[in-house]
């Protein structure tokens, strides 16, 4: 907390972090193993020795816990006690303040703080959060659509029909953060977005360490968007991360309406009769007939 400063004295002076004594650039999808940092501050997954950019996040996590309460989420007397307090302990939201903390706030510090790293907001997710969200502020170009989308690519079509399900019962949260990154990548007149959109939105948008990685190799994997269009609703389909989903208060009711978009007759359960129905393509019938002939109960 003491590397946060002012610029000056005057009361609308800037404010700015300083220290990056152990910081170090990283590129896409690379991991780091090296345990570094101060105790209080370390995302498990720096413990378990395999990290990325999303530790950065949990220490953001950590100091607005510290800044809306007053003390520390992981506390123990020793480093190696903090260590399993971050491994193994919940932080506690129970005690005061936090009764009169509105929910916004809580929600905010808690999907910073999720212990899987894949359930944690993105820095850019997190800037787009009603807590903080701020209609003038420009939102940057958030690198995790890119591996999203291309995993949607590549999946199969059961899987990609369960997304778009999925994707019909959002939330406006949500929708606000995947409405700023399908605006970045400046859909066409009639509102849809193909390979060159992707593009183009990286080389206006990217750091130089996002242009060295291996998001090119990502593009380059992306390579079937460069044959058809991409509109908006496919977008949030394609856009969103399942991990992150779950991680939500109202994952369980997202899922029962993404569940009765395939379910028809009430009886709690999906046929392949019923899965055909909305997957209409002949390739995603002809999947689905031979994966088996099954039910699926909720």
């Amino acid at each position: 907390m003491q590397n946060f400063l002012f610029s000056s004295g005057s009361e609308d002076a800037d404010m700015k972090l300083i220290d990056f004594g152990l910081s170090d650039f990283i590129r896409t999808g690379e991991r780091l193993n090296d345990i570094v940092g101060s105790a209080y501050y370390v995302a498990p997954e720096v413990l378990h020795r395999s990290y990325s950019l999303e530790a950065d996040v949990w220490s953001i996590g950590v100091i607005s816990y510290i800044l809306l309460c007053g003390s520390r989420p992981f506390w123990a007397r020793t480093e190696s006690g903090i260590f399993r307090s971050v491994l193994r302990s919940d932080p506690n939201f129970e005690d005061l303040p936090w009764p009169s903390v509105t929910p916004e706030a809580k929600d905010f510090v808690k999907r910073l703080l999720n212990k899987d790293y894949r359930k944690r907001m993105t820095a850019v997710q997190a800037l787009t959060h009603p807590w903080l969200w701020n209609n003038s502020r420009p939102i940057p170009l958030d690198i995790l659509i890119y591996k999203l989308v291309k995993g949607y690519l590549h999946a199969t079509p059961f899987r990609r029909a369960a997304l778009k399900a999925l994707s019909k019962a959002l939330t406006e949260d949500v929708l606000v953060y995947l409405r700023a990154q399908f605006s970045l990548l400046e859909p066409n007149r009639d509102g849809s977005v193909s390979l060159d959109n992707f593009k183009t939105a990286l080389m206006h948008n990217a750091t130089d360490g996002m242009r060295e990685s291996r998001v090119l190799s990502i593009l380059n994997s992306m390579e079937s968007l460069a044959y058809r269009k991409m509109y908006f609703e496919e977008f949030c389909a394609a856009a969103i991360s399942t991990y992150q989903l779950e991680a939500l208060e109202g994952w369980e009711e997202i899922a029962s309406t993404a569940f009765e978009h395939f379910e028809q007759e009430g009886n709690r359960t999906i046929s392949v009769e019923e899965l055909a129905q909305v997957c209409t393509s002949v390739i995603a019938l002809f999947y689905l007939c031979s994966c088996s002939h099954s039910i699926i109960s909720w």
